[in-house]
């Protein structure tokens, strides 16, 4: 499928505009899941809306100009350098955050009590609690204050903001240091990282250090929790081997009947899960279909076959097990036992409480592509 700006393509356009061959960067984003001069991925709810306007800035383009080479990106680049640069907070500056501040309930969702519950069951049980964001720290407190409370800070050992990510993950030390904060303002770079506390920037080579002095072991095993595949769950699991889960709120529009051997196990063994009526945003998407499966069609007279999507393949890849929110697994045990996507080479072993529907009607049939 594709758009040339909001004006979805036939099946005859594209052939026509691209021919048979695979996109040449295919391989590329494949492997990294990367942005590049080239192209840019929008993956997550915080900056998705940019693929609306890109498409939008085609349109007008197409109307006014009706030019054939589009050379708007640098402009793209500008405007969101100026509504989210690390003084944007700060000086009010752009569109964003004078908007969120002014009206933080329009925008934001409290954390519910059973996730702040489960946070301090996890504490209590001796894990050390990271929050790490690539947001400065004065956007990052307010957020926090607003959904988790004025104690927030009493729920993490550990908070890493302007933390740049998937660079926190892929630079060494030296490329990206940790700093201190005055009054949300950097100080000099720091040569390592020797107690718990709040800092900005950094990288996971240094953290993981900390991990191991402050639980005293050789290898601590991590498990990070990401909603983005480019900035938290491929950079997590590629270069620190972290344990990641993906939150992905697709899977809140594709609830199914949980498993009769699911049903026999008693009450206080399952999680929590809200969704039980699909709301608008979920549905499968008429434009573009399921966020999971695919169907090509057949040459001449061969049957459809279904596909696993891109982005299917790689949770799978990446991702140790996939949930649509973290209130469906706050009332869990903490001993509680997930099934892995590695664990065996079923396309949908690692979602829970249950897999998209989309991936369940024959199963053994689906092809990863």
């Amino acid at each position: 499928r594709a758009s040339h700006g909001t004006k979805s393509m036939t099946s005859e356009e594209i052939l026509e505009m691209y021919g048979r061959r695979e996109w040449k960067h295919f391989n590329t984003v494949s492997g990294m899941v990367s942005r590049t001069a080239k192209y840019y991925l929008y993956d997550n709810y915080f900056d998705l809306p940019g693929a609306l306007l890109c498409a939008r800035v085609v349109d007008c383009l197409d109307q006014h100009d009706r030019q054939k080479k589009y050379d708007f990106w640098k402009d793209m680049v500008a405007a969101i350098q100026h509504n989210y640069k690390i003084t944007a907070f700060k000086e009010d500056c752009g569109m964003y955050f004078p908007e969120v501040k002014k009206h933080p309930d329009k925008y934001l969702q409290r954390c519910p009590e059973s996730v702040k519950k489960w946070l301090k069951q996890l504490k209590s049980a001796g894990k050390i609690l990271l929050l790490i964001t690539s947001s400065h720290s004065d956007y990052c407190r307010l957020l926090c204050e607003h959904i988790i409370g004025n104690d927030f800070e009493e729920y993490f050992d550990i908070v890493i903001t302007n933390a740049l990510k998937p660079g926190f993950f892929s630079h060494t030390p030296n490329q990206r240091p940790f700093r201190t904060l005055e009054n949300d303002e950097e100080q000099e770079a720091l040569l390592s990282l020797d107690k718990p506390g709040w800092y900005s920037q950094g990288n996971a080579i240094q953290l993981y250090e900390l991990l191991k002095k402050m639980t005293g072991k050789l290898d601590p095993k991590v498990v990070y929790f990401g909603d983005s595949m480019h900035s938290d769950i491929f950079p997590a699991h590629h270069y620190s081997n972290w344990e990641t889960v993906f939150i992905l709120e697709e899977l809140l529009g594709d609830k199914v009947t949980v498993p009769a051997e699911t049903e026999s196990e008693p009450l206080e063994k399952k999680g929590k899960y809200e969704g039980d009526q699909a709301q608008a945003p979920y549905f499968v998407s008429k434009q573009w279909g399921s966020f999971f499966m695919d169907r090509l069609p057949g040459l001449e007279n061969a049957e459809e076959t279904l596909v696993c999507t891109w982005s299917c393949k790689c949770i799978s890849t990446y991702s140790t097990i996939a949930i649509p929110t973290l209130e469906a697994i706050a009332d869990l045990p903490l001993d509680y036992r997930f099934t892995r996507f590695s664990s065996n080479s079923s396309a949908t072993a690692g979602y829970y409480p249950s897999p998209p529907r989309a991936l369940l009607p024959n199963e053994e049939s689906v092809t990863m592509k």
